[in-house]
């Protein structure tokens, strides 16, 4: 009996056995980001143990799952996290592909430039933009300064229609208000601002961090504006090669190559060479003059990583950068360089870099960074020479402490700047028997800054910097900013603090060498200074279906003493400076969307509002306001991208579009419009890559509306000596049968590229 009823017993719990398993579900699927497989993801339902981790392929199995509703989380290192809803039904099989977003897209990733360390953006209490390499190849261009077109609240400005020189542009401030570093060192200013952003081989490049509004505390003096931090790669995590190369139907040609080695086993060394040429001249829009300046540049940069005991770093980098270009004259050769017969700007550019960063070998975390430069500009602007050389030596000693609560940083930076040239600016006001004296400058300072976490959700940073100027004496600019972190999903900021500015205005104006304008400088110019406030607001949020959803909002508001404004209206022939009397304001909001979908459609998008102006006081006394120049109030951006995975297809649209500016006119009489008219600029691309990931093909069609500037831009092209103008007693140019308007030649009439519709094809290969 007993023997029947064990039978009995052990059939039953062999049907149950069964009975449950074929109730159970399985899900199953593949991990991918941005197309991509990613291997050992984690893969679980919340709230149970079940989990998985995907393979090779990025495949993964939960089974013996019970029918039911759960929530599907997916995680892996250097992505976010994501999570969606599913249900299955018992004794069935879902199949469920998830998807990860890597770091760079969500306000996770590590950033340096806020407050000179390490630090998650989603920690940091300054707000800072970061922008990958991914982000640039969607709208391939030969250099960071075009690159940055993209980037919402950044705009390159150009500031000849001759040479093409211009300037960045951050939420409305000109170029020299905004400082741009290369790993945390300042090495590319004043003379060499835009020279030194074309010539950095975007191979070299592993993100681009921008900080909008006043960072004087940390950086010092021409960091009034923002900081554009191009981090490098680290030739431990850089690919074995990297190759881009890529033509345009115009004729330019631009190549990125990227290889490292080991140099004995304590020892990589990473190197970048860049090279773009362009020599084929056009003038689509008749006016006799290039419409693009031709140009042949080389830049070669080498970074070297030393093992040292415990982790201390060791970094040396250098970079050389030359250039040759020029624009004017169809018919120009330099036969005619320095000559008055046919108009032409040539510029020769030699420029040499050397940066160091050494952590001293002792208990505390001290850190010694050091860069110098030379910059050398031979350039012949028609007739007239300009002949500079600029050398600066910077080094910077930091002493990063945690106690308790509080994350110190002191710090104690010098910096020596040597400006030479052939100009006024560095002559002896000994009319009679001028001597050449250059200008040398130095700038000890100190810094320190305190970072208090109060909880878990606020965090307080406070500053201070000091610095001697030997021109101008003490300079100090405070800090504050307060970070409150609702949830992980919402944070708000609060940054505030001021900042100066010393001018040297032959190293950042070049509309005083081109077009015969003649700089009158009417007084002893004074460091300007600003006062500023901002408030960031960030939200993510990760849908259901696993959709990613990013969201930054900024409202900025800058107060400026002494503004230094150049005066193109008062007198056609002249750029006048002087202290503002009165004072200048730039106030604004800016928005940022990042949206990323399952079915592989990504789409970046931004839009800024900005109020630029200055307010003086006239002959009767009365406060006039009068619009800043160049400065457009609308701006906006867009990235959208969509992958066609069964093709290894990618498809990116690009943009941006810019409201009125108004324009430098060269008088009353001037027909040209004083307000430029709404722009855009817009891209399209497809990229093909191969399912190893090695090699992309992509090629498109840049500037698809073929937007340019109104024709004859140039004033008197036909006159770039005006050996045909009339001057009266006063050096004003007079009306005449031959000169009804009573211009003079003039380029700087200028707010977006002449280069129309045009398109392009390139490869890119790696080997890791």
């Amino acid at each position: 009996m007993r023997t029947h009823l064990r039978l009995l017993l052990t059939f039953m719990l062999l049907i149950a056995a069964f009975t449950s398993q074929a109730q159970t579900a399985a899900i199953s699927g593949k991990v991918t980001a941005d197309g991509v497989p990613v291997a050992y993801a984690s893969v679980g339902l919340a709230g149970t143990a079940k989990g998985a981790t995907s393979d090779a392929s990025g495949f993964y199995l939960i089974s013996q799952v019970p029918g039911g509703t759960y929530t599907l989380k997916v995680s892996s290192v250097g992505y976010t996290s994501t999570s969606r809803q599913v249900t299955v039904a018992e004794g069935e099989a879902a199949t469920v592909d998830l998807q990860l977003y890597p770091a760079s897209t969500t306000v996770s990733e590590v950033v340096v430039t806020g407050t000179m360390k390490e630090v998650s953006r989603l920690e940091s209490a300054v707000p800072v933009e970061v922008y990958t390499q991914n982000f640039f190849k969607k709208n391939p261009t030969p250099s960071l300064f075009d690159a940055l077109q993209n980037v919402n609240g950044v705009r390159p400005q150009l500031n000849c229609n001759v040479c093409n020189t211009g300037d960045i542009h951050i939420n409305g401030l000109e170029g020299p208000y905004t400082m741009i570093l290369i790993d945390g060192m300042p090495i590319v200013s004043g003379l060499s601002s835009v020279y030194g952003l074309s010539g950095i081989p975007n191979a070299m490049v592993e993100r681009i961090e921008i900080v909008k509004g006043p960072a004087s505390s940390l950086y010092g003096s021409e960091a009034v504006g923002g900081l554009i931090n191009v981090i490098t790669k680290k030739p431990s995590s850089a690919p074995l090669f990297y190759a881009d190369v890529f033509a345009t139907s115009w004729q330019e040609y631009n190549a990125d190559l990227a290889f490292k080695l080991n140099a004995g086993q304590k020892a990589s060394v990473l190197t970048g060479v860049n090279y773009f040429n362009y020599s084929k001249p056009k003038d689509n829009n008749g006016d006799r003059f290039t419409d693009v300046t031709l140009q042949d540049r080389i830049s070669v940069f080498q970074k070297w990583n030393f093992q040292r005991k415990e982790n201390r770093l060791l970094s040396l980098a250098g970079r050389y950068y030359y250039e040759d270009r020029w624009g004017g004259d169809m018919r120009w050769n330099k036969s005619f360089r320095g000559g008055d017969s046919i108009y032409g700007e040539s510029i020769y550019t030699n420029r040499w870099e050397l940066i160091g960063n050494y952590q001293l070998p002792v208990r505390e975390k001290m850190l010694l960074m050091f860069s110098v430069n030379d910059h050398s500009q031979n350039s012949w602007y028609g007739d007239i020479p300009y002949f500079a050389d600029q050398k600066i030596a910077f080094s910077q000693l930091t002493w990063d402490k945690k106690i308790n609560k509080h994350d110190l940083l002191l710090g104690t930076a010098l910096r020596y700047t040597y400006y030479d040239d052939n100009t006024p600016a560095t002559a002896s006001p000994d009319t009679l028997a001028p001597v050449n004296q250059p200008d040398r400058t130095w700038l000890p300072g100190f810094f320190v800054q305190d970072e208090i976490a109060l909880s878990q959700q606020h965090k307080l940073l406070l500053g201070m910097r000091y610095d001697y100027n030997s021109r101008h004496g003490d300079i100090l600019t405070p800090r504050l900013a307060y970070k409150w972190a609702l949830n992980e999903n919402n944070i708000l900021r609060l940054n505030t603090g001021t900042g100066f500015r010393v001018v040297n205005l032959f190293t950042e104006e070049h509309a005083a060498l081109t077009g015969s304008r003649i700089v009158d400088v009417q007084e002893e110019l004074e460091p300007e200074k600003s006062y500023n406030v901002n408030v960031n607001y960030i939200k993510k949020m990760v849908a259901g279906n696993g959709a990613f959803v990013g969201f930054d909002a900024t409202a900025w508001y800058t107060y400026f003493n002494n503004r230094i404004i150049a005066d193109y209206d008062t007198d056609p022939n002249r750029i006048i400076y002087a202290n503002l009397r009165g004072h200048a304001v730039t106030q604004g909001i800016t928005l940022n969307l990042d949206v990323e979908l399952l079915n592989g459609l990504k789409v970046i998008a931004g839009g800024t509002y900005m109020d630029v102006y200055t307010k003086e006081e006239d002959e009767s006394g009365s406060m006039v306001k009068q619009r800043q120049i160049l400065t457009e109030r609308w701006t906006g951006t867009w990235a959208v991208t969509y992958k066609i995975k069964p093709l290894n297809l990618g498809i990116d649209y690009t943009g941006n579009l810019y409201g009125p500016m108004r324009l430098p006119l060269l008088g009353e009489l001037d027909p040209r419009p004083e307000y430029s008219p709404w722009w855009s600029i817009q891209n399209i691309q497809l990229t093909w890559g191969s399912p190893g990931g090695r090699m992309e093909v992509y090629g498109g069609v840049k500037n698809l509306l073929n937007f340019t500037p109104a024709a004859f831009s140039i004033s008197r092209s036909h006159d770039p000596f005006d050996k045909e103008v009339q001057f009266d007693g006063n050096g004003q140019a007079v009306p005449t049968p031959g000169n009804p308007y009573a211009l003079t030649f003039d380029p700087t009439y200028v707010y977006a590229p002449n280069q129309g519709i045009r398109g392009f094809l390139g490869v890119r290969f790696s080997i890791k």
